[in-house]
């Protein structure tokens, strides 16, 4: 269905999940960079980020529960996403190696995939790729896709191969 086909509630829905995603990746970053803890990104994100203007930018209205469960589901699930992801990437390039904006895409697209089943396999990809291309250039973009769909024929198998 094209989005201008689409209800508006089913279209707003849709781009409070695209902002939610992109606010789970940034606080995933930040919690992997600064090391701050989940309690504290929560409040900082919702109290001074999602749907406020900061520094000249207008942060889109999110869906807060989503941006919960995509940040919480992965600091639960890291231990067991992270071997995932290093497996689907090129030999000699493991995730440790991989800048911290990217892992916090790969890390959040594969939770999803393992756990939303009530988003197809595809659009997760689309959409993770699209909060990567807000932030790295086309080549990293790619390769986002490329380990997302890798890890979405483990993740989904039935559903990869009904759409292939």
């Amino acid at each position: 269905m094209a989005t201008a086909e689409r209800p508006k509630n089913e279209e707003r829905k849709a781009n409070r999940r695209g902002a939610a995603r992109l606010a789970a990746v940034q606080a995933l970053y930040q919690m992997d960079l600064a090391g701050k803890g989940i309690n504290e990104i929560f409040a900082e994100f919702e109290s001074h980020w999602i749907g406020q203007e900061v520094e000249g930018s207008q942060y889109l209205p999110t869906d807060a529960a989503f941006f919960r469960d995509v940040v919480s589901g992965v600091v639960e699930r890291q231990r067991s996403l992270d071997p995932l992801i290093d497996a689907a990437l090129t030999k000699g390039w493991p995730l440790k190696r991989i800048e911290a904006l990217m892992r916090a895409v790969l890390r959040a697209g594969l939770f999803e995939l393992e756990k939303r089943s009530d988003i197809p396999a595809r659009v997760i990809i689309s959409e993770y790729v699209d909060v990567a291309h807000a932030f790295v250039d086309k080549d990293e973009t790619g390769m986002i896709n490329a380990v997302l769909h890798e890890l979405a024929k483990t993740a989904r198998p039935d559903e990869l191969a009904k759409s292939s």
